[in-house]
């Protein structure tokens, strides 16, 4: 990584490296801004992303593509039933001079792809818990660090839930954005149409490299922010609560559970890297608007008048701000 002489240099950097980001991954992937602003604005914040989405919408090219624009190593884990906690940390084997050797799993990358993840009973989903947490995973009570940095890309379908075993609460709590993925507009799939059906195979150029984005996590780490937008991002998570002082009317009515203290922190985080990828040097409530969607989303839990009504948790979320 360069070395700078301030923050503010830092910070300029951040902004044309992300430029240059959006523009090698739209050499592949058409149209999904906002979900690729998302995914980078969580790299940066060192989180974890859960992408929701038919078939069919590039989930999988995308993270694909961004892990090639990062020069990371990679990992596709496909998480199907018959899935085991050994499939994705590794195993011990006996070697040939009769002692135990630990064999590492997909896990030990720095992008992993988990494929699907509500495809596999929970015992396996669970094997993620300690790495998207703790950076390291424990095999036969001996401890493993992951290499840094490390992020869990996670997919699912929204649409097919036969067969499938819904993420606990907990495991949801772990990602930084639950990002919904809608389909391309005409205009969009016209392009995707004319780009993927020739003999063109663009290049990714790689962008950044592992050091560059610890650093610049840090950096984030780092950004100053005013107590009134601090105030602002903790009050909006006490609305959510029901049971509390602070609730909103709304979240009485419809919420069952609200969001916790990782929702606070996140959205102060992600919002220090939202004003940085946008020029600016500390953040401000309206950098928090633009992030508490994709962080409260899979946070709150309705309650049976809700889902009678119909009503959904982005229209509260929108009601809230």
């Amino acid at each position: 990584m360069t070395s700078f002489q301030n923050d503010k240099e830092a910070a300029d950097s951040l902004k044309i490296a992300f430029q240059q980001l959006r523009q090698e991954i739209g050499q592949v992937i058409v149209g999904q801004d906002e979900v690729v602003r998302l995914v980078l604005t969580a790299v940066f914040a060192q989180g974890h992303c859960l992408l929701v989405g038919v078939p069919g919408l590039a989930k999988t090219l995308l993270i694909n593509t961004i892990a090639e624009a990062l020069d990371l190593s990679f990992n596709r884990i496909q998480f199907t039933p018959d899935l085991m906690p050994s499939d994705i940390v590794g195993s011990e084997t006996l070697t040939q001079q009769r002692e135990f050797q630990f064999v590492k799993g997909p896990i030990f990358s720095n992008i992993i792809l988990a494929d699907e993840i509500n495809r596999t009973p929970p015992k396996t989903q669970a094997a993620l818990l300690e790495s998207m947490q703790e950076y390291a995973v424990t095999v036969a009570g001996q401890r493993y660090p992951l290499a840094r940095p490390f992020f869990v890309l996670a997919t699912q379908n929204p649409i097919e839930q036969e067969g499938t075993y819904p993420l606990p609460e907990a495991q949801l709590d772990r990602f930084m954005f639950n990002i919904e993925l809608g389909y391309p507009s005409y205009q969009e799939e016209l392009n995707i149409v004319k780009n993927t059906t020739t003999d063109r195979k663009p290049s990714v150029r790689k962008v950044l490299h592992a050091a560059d984005i610890q650093a610049y996590q840090a950096l984030v780490r780092r950004v100053p922010v005013a107590d009134n937008v601090v105030e602002y991002a903790v009050g909006l998570v006490h609305k959510t609560r029901p049971q509390g002082e602070r609730a909103a009317p709304r979240a009485k009515q419809l919420l069952e559970w609200g969001a916790g203290p990782r929702a606070s922190q996140y959205l102060i985080v992600a919002a220090k890297c939202n004003a940085l990828l946008m020029g600016k040097y500390s953040p401000d409530i309206e950098d928090v608007r633009a992030v508490a969607l994709p962080i409260l989303r899979h946070r709150l839990v309705r309650n049976f008048k809700a889902e009678a009504e119909g009503v959904t948790v982005e229209q509260i979320v929108r009601e809230l701000l």
